[in-house]
């Protein structure tokens, strides 16, 4: 299982999610989709299970539309498949223009309110460390990646393989109905919705991700 990280966070996203191994932790640090694709391949031979929240999900559409047959089972949690709108695509220039500016906690700290469902001060701490770990300059390439998203729905329609859509219903960066329509697309989904988690419900609700997660790869052969 290759584990797949969202924007300006790494391997703590899953630290409190208790998955069977053997897990691989990817990175995304390429300045494109095609790139990020990449780094997912070559971190494992043969096929595998890919769990990708929101830009790493993103990422994992890529893989799916360009190699299809390496994947035995796709999870894409907090994502949106649909190709950027021109509000977003104003919103990454800003935020990247902040940052080269000098400005990356300022613009860590406008993207964190979107992060969780409520309030928590230790859930902002835990993203901001992991933010300082990526740093700015892997910020940056992951605006620059984000810009080069397309609709990816046609990939998931490719899908052979088990998919598991995971999602929280309080996530108002990704909210359900993005869900929804990733799953209608596949031939083979599973739809979860947690009902009290945002969009870093790794984060905001380990053990039920987990046992989301440890149920649907019952069905992985």
């Amino acid at each position: 299982m290759v584990l797949v990280p969202g924007m300006l966070c790494d391997a703590g996203l899953w630290s409190g999610v208790d998955v069977p191994g053997p897990v691989v932790h990817a990175e995304i640090t390429a300045p494109s989709i095609g790139g990020m694709a990449e780094q997912i391949l070559s971190a494992v031979d043969g096929p595998f299970v890919l769990v990708g929240v929101s830009l790493g999900a993103i990422a994992g559409f890529e893989v799916a539309r360009r190699t299809p047959e390496r994947l035995a089972g796709f999870c894409a949690v907090s994502t949106n498949a649909g190709a950027p709108s021109s509000e977003q695509l104003a919103g990454w220039a800003e935020l990247d223009r902040l940052t080269a500016e000098g400005g990356f906690e300022e613009a860590a700290g406008r993207i964190l309110p979107t992060m969780f469902a409520d309030p928590d001060p230790a859930l902002y701490q835990r993203f901001l460390v992991m933010a300082r770990r990526i740093g700015p300059d892997t910020f940056r390439a992951q605006l620059a990646a984000q810009a080069t998203r397309r609709d990816f729905h046609p990939a998931i329609a490719g899908l052979s393989c088990p998919v598991l859509v995971l999602c929280g219903a309080r996530d108002v960066l990704c909210p359900p109905s993005f869900h929804h329509a990733i799953a209608a697309q596949a031939a083979n989904p599973t739809l979860r919705v947690l009902p009290k988690s945002g969009h870093l419900l790794t984060l905001e609700e380990p053990a039920a991700a987990a046992e989301v997660l440890r149920d649907w790869l019952r069905f992985i052969r």
